[in-house]
């Protein structure tokens, strides 16, 4: 079950490659300043989450002054390789080694063994809002990892935070 709403947020600082290298990004860097949209994904270069991250990228402004972040245990350095190939602008994170995913309870134990993949840590299709205080305001987390987030959900609660 996903963290829920009213928890104080688990703080990280992940790796996102960017036009100048790798970079540390911190969640609490955004404390005091702006609300956070976190959307977890499974993998790059599959089908629903290329669709996701596209979509995010084209509808990036409409999500206000909002710090948006797509994280998946996917490498930055493939992550970038997506990004370009698909013109994805989301700033894309790397959980590599699951702890956020774990830590916001969002991880699959066995990730599609009924294809023979089977494979644990796997973040599920979940986003979190993240007030300016660091508090979660909004959690959705769903098993079906074709199953994309309720966005009209997350800008309605994003606009109320203003």
């Amino acid at each position: 079950m996903a963290l829920a709403v009213g928890t104080k947020a688990p703080d990280f600082s992940l790796s996102s490659k960017t036009a100048d290298g790798p970079k540390q990004i911190k969640l609490s860097d955004n404390f005091g300043k702006t609300n956070t949209l976190l959307l977890f994904f499974p993998m790059a270069f599959t089908g629903t989450c290329t669709t996701e991250m596209c979509n995010m990228s084209q509808e990036l402004p409409s999500y206000g002054d909002a710090a948006v972040y797509g994280i998946s245990g996917d490498n930055p350095f493939a992550q970038e390789a997506w990004a370009t190939k698909e013109s994805i602008t989301v700033p894309l994170l790397s959980d590599y080694e699951h702890k956020i995913a774990k830590a916001y309870d969002v991880m699959y134990d066995s990730f599609l063994p009924q294809i023979n993949l089977g494979m644990g840590g796997v973040a599920k299709r979940s986003a979190f809002i993240i007030d300016r205080e660091g508090v979660i305001q909004y959690a959705e987390s769903t098993d079906d990892a074709r199953e994309l987030p309720n966005f009209d959900k997350i800008k309605a609660k994003l606009a109320e935070l203003k």
